[in-house]
């Protein structure tokens, strides 16, 4: 919003209305802003929830320092939800279509981690909202991304064709032989591609997986794509909500694969920069980088009062809002086959837990007696099992996911 009327006052001549054509000026701005509003309104939310009598249900698993966090508040998600959603509106423009779709998918998400936590809190019911309802509606959210990423009109990627045969040898005046550079051309185009990690000339087209069709492929890629969307946003989501088991785990994960969202959002929305490091410029796709700055801000302010020991835990409300944000901003960017490496922590607690599942069966098929991989599934009630303090599982995952961040960068340059 603010964006418009700086526009107006830098027609004006307004000095210094000119700051707010700069999309990391705003991105700094929407960061500051959530930090603050993160601070400020889960202060005072953590009192309302304490008086409100909104806190967790613990089941006692046999954890150490588990059932001291009987009583903590949840619904602390509302906090992340407004410290996004604000700065986002303040900031970004908002005839964007990557923006309005950020904003989709985090109003939504944010909706039915509601209703679960509403349900668990308020109606005193254990189960929250049933698993095929949360399903229902990340397959829907899936649905309308995909559909609007590969048929609207203002989602295209720039493609870089020659124009010449290669670089030609001329001869001047003087009988030197010149070499004349070969010429290239940029084209906006609708194109269902992804970055490839660690491969040069990383393009993939999912209009391959249907290269039998012949020229027909183009006309179903569509069903494809949107499947792949509705998977990695179910996945993602899920793994979030999976990962956020103790103080700050899931918080502090999600902020470092934030910083690294915005780093390959603004490289991949900025032109100059994207032919240097020869990847997929996305026109407008920078706009975003405001969007995931408010992100960070709203994840690291919110850490401040979930860190160890909590007074306040996000509850399915963040959990599933901050998965599905990740996983729709990697798409957005194209970015989708690097979440197996930026969100490793979610993977890794995700596959525990089917691993987990899956052996229990079939060893009790087998013998009768079900066996356990872990002592303890998601992977990181199993360190407490073994007996590591809570802060040193969190920190040791913390290190881990500034790791993969770090590879995934890295994945810029190494092909």
């Amino acid at each position: 919003m603010l964006n418009y009327l700086f526009s107006w006052f830098n027609d004006l001549d307004l000095p210094g209305a000119g700051m707010f054509q700069y999309i990391s000026f705003r991105s700094a701005l929407s960061l500051i802003t959530a930090l603050l509003i993160s601070t400020l309104v889960g202060k005072r939310m953590i009192k309302y929830l304490q008086r409100k009598q909104v806190g967790e249900s613990v089941r006692d698993l046999g954890l150490n320092g588990q059932m001291e966090k009987e009583g903590t508040p949840t619904m602390g998600g509302v906090i992340i939800l407004i410290s996004i959603l604000v700065p986002t509106l303040l900031f970004a423009q908002l005839n964007n279509v990557y923006v309005i779709l950020m904003l989709i998918t985090t109003i939504w998400l944010g909706m039915i981690g509601f209703a679960d936590d509403y349900i668990k809190t308020f109606r005193k019911n254990k189960a929250g909202l049933a698993g095929k309802f949360k399903i229902l509606g990340q397959i829907i959210l899936g649905l309308v991304v995909g559909l609007v990423m590969f048929f609207h009109p203002d989602i295209v990627v720039r493609e870089k064709q020659s124009i010449s045969e290669g670089p030609v040898i001329i001869k001047s005046a003087e009988e030197q032989v010149l070499e004349k550079p070969e010429a290239f051309e940029y084209n906006d185009i609708k194109a269902s591609t992804s970055t490839i990690p660690f491969i040069k000339n990383n393009e993939f087209d999912y209009s391959w997986i249907l290269g039998w069709l012949g020229g027909r492929a183009q006309n179903w890629t569509w069903l494809i794509f949107v499947a792949v969307v509705i998977f990695i946003i179910t996945a993602v989501s899920n793994g979030a909500n999976i990962t956020d088991g103790l103080d700050g785990l899931a918080t502090g994960s999600s902020a470092i694969m934030g910083v690294t969202l915005g780093i390959l959002a603004y490289v991949s929305g900025h032109f100059v920069i994207a032919d240097y490091l020869n990847i997929m410029f996305i026109p407008n796709s920078g706009e975003l980088v405001v969007f995931i700055a408010a992100f960070i801000g709203a994840t690291v302010g919110f850490l401040w009062f979930n860190s160890y020991p909590a007074q306040v835990f996000m509850g399915d409300t963040g959990s599933l809002s901050i998965g599905g944000i990740i996983a729709v901003f990697a798409v957005l960017i194209r970015k989708e086959m690097l979440i197996p490496i930026l969100c490793g922590v979610f993977l890794v607690e995700n596959i525990s837990v089917v691993l987990q599942v899956l052996w229990f069966k079939y060893t009790r098929k087998k013998s009768g007696i079900g066996k356990r991989i872990f002592l303890m599934a998601p992977l990181h009630h199993h360190y407490q099992k073994i007996g590591y303090p809570e802060p040193k599982i969190v920190t040791r995952f913390w290190i881990i996911g500034i790791f993969l961040a770090v590879l995934t960068i890295v994945t810029l340059k190494i092909r």
